[in-house]
């Protein structure tokens, strides 16, 4: 079956425009709630949001959806998304539901989905929601109508699992760091997990009016966070996007590190511990310094298509506890079910605290190529494997890199467009190549 609605990354688009709108999420509730109950699980289904000003319609919508649908339903409130997966495995809930558009704008909304172990649903689930979205719905008989509740202790639970996950014998204290939660879900759990540790805590990002998610601030954004790591002399800065399940941090001078560096620091901490990890899960994005430098540690990494989803399954099928992608979805699989940008900055911290060594000093390692990424935009029904004169230009585009670089060219999983990378030892050409590739995917449409 072709999915209709659901992406790499659940349901996503702008807000007010099928199918992001108040009655779809009534019956994306209900069909939910139907397809969890008929896989016989206690039809718990915990709901979380970011901070966007739709998350209040869209969580009444999902609410009295699945209440109609017989299920029971705990409100969390602001959330982070990779909280919502730790919740609903605490709860032994049936699901988990987070809404949200992650680094999108705040005009932008959508809905993810947890299974009853806190992991992204099956190609089938998905399939069968989609599939009763197409019957009637039909509330059950009144003695059987779910309840709602609201989880008052949601934010403490999580903040001590994230803590759990520091070692014992370290400490934060010593530390400056400057958080910027994005104006977006972490923004009053970051500062007490990263504080209650012992660090000096600044944080940026943290006022959010429903609005300003993502603006200017944030993993996507990070100018304002290496302003502030510079003038008040900090150790290092973290930022995480709209719904905290990615980070990139910033090095005292300024430099950002991205989820191939971090990725890079977590590995090369854990050989210094003896306690490599028998692989790392990258994707098709992942820069080709990062396989080298980890290669020269004994570590190999294996390449997933884009999306955390796909990094996951990679992980759970060769049996591997790290894993992510340069934009920052960091999945530590020893410690939690998906890419959290708290857990995984910890484990960063850990590494710094631990080596005595500065987050620049332990990145230093890796050389990256440069990278040269374009984003095209294309109508909704732009199919790339059709269009001839994108591909016969790609095709003449790795013929000149051949032996010097790598051109990766996808469809996003979540926005109407096609994403570009050209990845080779000059820059200047990459620019000129990936704007080749680009040219002839606007002019076909």
């Amino acid at each position: 079956m072709n999915k209709q609605f659901f992406g790499t990354d659940g349901i996503r688009g702008a807000v007010g425009q099928y199918p992001v709108t108040a009655d779809f999420m009534l019956k994306l509730g209900w069909s939910a709630g139907r397809v969890f109950a008929s896989e016989g699980r206690s039809t718990k289904v915990l709901i979380g949001k970011d901070t966007r000003v739709s998350g209040y319609m869209f969580e009444s919508a999902l609410e009295a959806g699945l209440v109609a649908a017989g299920a029971n339903v705990l409100l969390l409130g602001p959330m982070p998304t990779p909280a919502v997966a730790m919740l609903t495995r605490s709860q032994k809930a049936s699901a988990g539901i987070v809404i949200s558009a992650s680094h999108n704008p705040y005009t932008d909304n959508g809905v993810k989905f947890f299974n009853a172990d806190g992991k992204k649903l099956s190609d089938a689930v998905e399939e069968e929601i989609e599939r009763t979205l197409s019957h009637p719905m039909e509330t059950v008989p009144s003695p059987q109508l779910g309840k709602a509740s609201r989880m008052v202790d949601a934010s403490g639970r999580y903040i001590e699992f994230c803590k759990s996950t520091f070692p014992q014998s370290l400490s934060l204290r010593g530390l400056k760091l400057v958080l910027d939660c994005a104006h977006g879900a972490t923004y009053q759990i970051a500062p007490q997990v990263f504080a209650e540790l012992g660090a000096e805590v600044i944080v940026i990002g943290a006022d959010p009016d429903g609005y300003n998610i993502n603006d200017g601030v944030g993993s996507t954004s990070p100018a304002a966070l290496q302003a502030r790591v510079l003038s008040e002399q900090a150790d290092a800065g973290i930022a995480f996007d709209g719904d905290g399940d990615r980070v990139q941090c910033v090095a005292a001078d300024g430099t950002v590190i991205d989820g191939d560096e971090l990725l890079f620091v977590i590995a090369n901490d854990l050989v210094r511990q003896n306690r490599a990890p028998k692989g790392v899960v990258g994707t098709l994005m992942s820069n080709l310094g990062l396989e080298q430098a980890l290669q020269e540690k004994g570590v190999d990494l294996v390449r997933a298509q884009v999306g955390d989803r796909f990094v996951l399954e990679e992980m759970a099928q060769r049996g591997w506890q790290l894993g992510g992608e340069a934009s920052g979805h960091i999945i530590c699989g020893d410690l939690t079910t998906t890419g959290d940008g708290i857990i995984a900055a910890l484990q960063v911290m850990a590494a710094v605290v631990r080596s005595g060594e500065s987050l620049l000093t332990l990145k230093s390692g890796l050389y990256k190529y440069p990278q040269t990424l374009l984003n095209v935009t294309v109508s909704p029904d732009f199919r790339l494997t059709e269009c001839t004169e994108a591909l016969e230009e790609s095709r003449r585009v790795e013929a000149e890199l051949a032996g010097r670089g790598r051109l990766v060219l996808r469809p996003s999983g979540t926005e109407p467009l096609i994403r570009v990378m050209i990845e080779g030892t000059d820059g200047s050409e990459n620019q000129m190549l990936a704007e080749r590739i680009a040219q002839a995917i606007s002019s076909a449409q």
